[in-house]
């Protein structure tokens, strides 16, 4: 089983995957900031990697990465996008990116995983064998190789694995109940230290009610769908209300906007209240200019970020699963909902939430049968 499943290399995983946009170590957070708004835009994937000497990849970020960081001082944003793009990188090691050769064996890459790092980059090389990997890469192009990259590729030999595939995530141990929580009532400001690990584990800060009830999350990946006056809306409201802001996707109706710049204006927060009214105008300048034909036709359409290890989710509800689900039931799940992890709610216990599954436990049940 092993010998035909792990014959495949990493390129192997990689083919189609386009190159990953990157920015230098002295870039500033304002320039990273702006170059998310365009991937965004673009309907790429919204996080880009940092690179330092030989273009040799250091980190990635993304506009979660930029919001904590507003965050961190909100009387003054202006000196936190002026730091350097360094200074969105962990420093304890959490979020790690890995280098690894695309010759390297699939089982390489899900130790790799298994080891700490968070995604892999994997150089592109123009011509030669693996032509097909990158296009029309050049030296220096790299991809990235995600948990959901390889559980979706589980997937497609999960007929392998049948003795596992049909039992549930309670009884492979797969439910963990460390995860990261916060209640409804607390401000969103107190949330980015939690917001700062979920960027890091590829999970989310789960909403939970006093009696244990799961009521919303607050994910990175719908914090990227916003800009960077969401740091305003976090830096003001409550978890509740930060919820219902990112549920319209950045765009929020005009009487939230004054909400958000009058609680601006009760902490003091004038250089927040400035920034978030420049990028306002910005953003409504900006699809005034580009959305005429939806304009004629009625409506606006606002854009998604479409993949990437931060992922898609096609509704703002979080995506939960029983302790009786079975393994392959929330692989199926979670990949179609592109989240790394899903939510684990007890039936026999009013529906409270009991625990959390993510992509990186569920790898380790694959890696013990390749033993």
């Amino acid at each position: 089983m092993a010998v035909s499943l792990l014959a495949n290399e990493v390129s192997d995983l990689c083919i189609g995957k386009p190159a990953v946009r990157s920015l230098p170590l002295s870039a500033a957070a304002g320039d990273l900031a702006a170059a998310l708004r365009r991937v965004a835009r673009s309907g790429s994937a919204a996080c880009v990697a940092v690179t330092g000497l030989a273009r040799a990849v250091v980190g990635r970020v993304g506009l979660a990465d930029v919001l904590c960081l507003l965050c961190d001082k909100p009387e003054a944003p202006a000196d936190a996008l002026a730091k350097p793009v360094s200074a969105l990188l962990p420093k304890d090691g959490a979020g790690e990116v890995r280098r690894i050769d695309p010759r390297a064996s699939v089982l390489e890459a899900l130790d790799a995983i298994l080891s700490g790092a968070q995604v892999l980059a994997v150089p592109l090389r123009p011509g030669g064998r693996k032509k097909q990997l990158g296009g029309a890469g050049s030296a220096g192009d790299f991809c990235w190789l995600t948990q959901e990259d390889l559980v979706r590729y589980f997937l497609n030999s999960i007929g392998l694995f049948y003795h596992v595939a049909a039992r549930s995530v309670s009884s492979l141990g797969l439910v963990r109940t460390d995860y990261l929580s916060v209640r409804p009532h607390e401000s969103a400001l107190s949330a980015v230290p939690l917001i700062r690990l979920a960027v890091a584990s590829e999970a989310a800060v789960a909403v939970v009610t006093e009696d244990g009830h799961l009521v919303g999350e607050v994910s990175p990946v719908l914090l990227a769908a916003c800009d960077e006056t969401a740091a305003a809306a976090v830096a003001t409201l409550s978890v509740a209300d930060l919820m219902a802001y990112i549920d319209y996707f950045g765009a929020p109706p005009e009487h939230v906007l004054r909400a958000i710049k009058t609680g601006l204006k009760d902490k003091g927060l004038h250089a927040m209240l400035e920034l978030m009214e420049d990028e306002t105008l910005s953003s409504f300048a900006l699809s005034s200019a580009s959305s005429s034909s939806d304009d004629e036709a009625g409506r606006t359409k606002l854009r998604r970020p479409s993949s990437g290890s931060y992922g898609r989710r096609s509704a703002e509800e979080p995506v939960v699963c029983s302790p009786a689900s079975s393994l392959v039931a929330v692989m199926v799940q979670a990949l179609a909902h592109r989240v790394n992890y899903l939510w684990v709610l007890d039936e026999d216990d009013d529906c409270r939430l009991a625990g959390i599954v993510t992509f990186a436990d569920v790898l380790r049940v694959f890696r013990e049968q390749l033993q």
